[in-house]
């Protein structure tokens, strides 16, 4: 057993496997926000995300230029989040692009088509937009740091 452990200690990295994130890491976050924000559950959707995370809300015009929302640190969003789930129901659905992790694996960068159902009263309409998302490694994991949604026209069939 000694021995076991001494050959183990001596191998260190060559056996620990890839250090930093991996692509099934930053998915299978990802899908968890998009499970909690699906439940209404706001306080596990926005404990995906750091402290220091900042939201950027942005519409594409019709001259492909674009045309900027806003800007929200954590809190204001979280608090934006609370009072739009308020006033009705909303379901996303998100189709990942791709997954682009950084050189040294400490960030990646997710893209991603959001549908969003919203439903008002006895209404509802959708919106579509295209998220740009990145991703840290930190002391306490995982977390998102940031998140630019920019609304675009649906198109018929698509996922944003």
């Amino acid at each position: 057993m000694k021995a076991l452990l001494l050959a183990l200690a001596l191998a260190g990295p060559a056996l620990a496997g890839p250090a930093g994130l991996t692509e099934a890491q930053v998915r299978s976050l990802v899908e968890r926000q998009s499970r909690a924000w699906n439940a209404g559950d706001l306080a596990g959707y926005f404990a995906t995300f750091d402290p220091t995370a900042r939201f950027t809300d942005q519409a594409l015009g019709n001259d492909n230029s674009i045309v900027p929302y806003g800007a929200s640190t954590l809190a204001q969003a979280r608090a934006q989040s609370g009072r739009a789930l308020a006033g009705g129901g909303m379901q996303e659905t998100v189709t990942l692009d791709a997954v682009t992790l950084a050189p040294d694996r400490r960030t990646a960068r997710v893209s991603a088509g959001v549908v969003s159902e919203i439903t008002r009263g006895p209404g509802s309409r959708r919106v579509c937009a295209r998220r740009i998302e990145t991703f840290a490694l930190t002391p306490a994991g995982l977390r998102a740091t940031g998140q630019t949604d920019t609304v675009v026209r649906c198109r018929a069939g698509a996922g944003g």
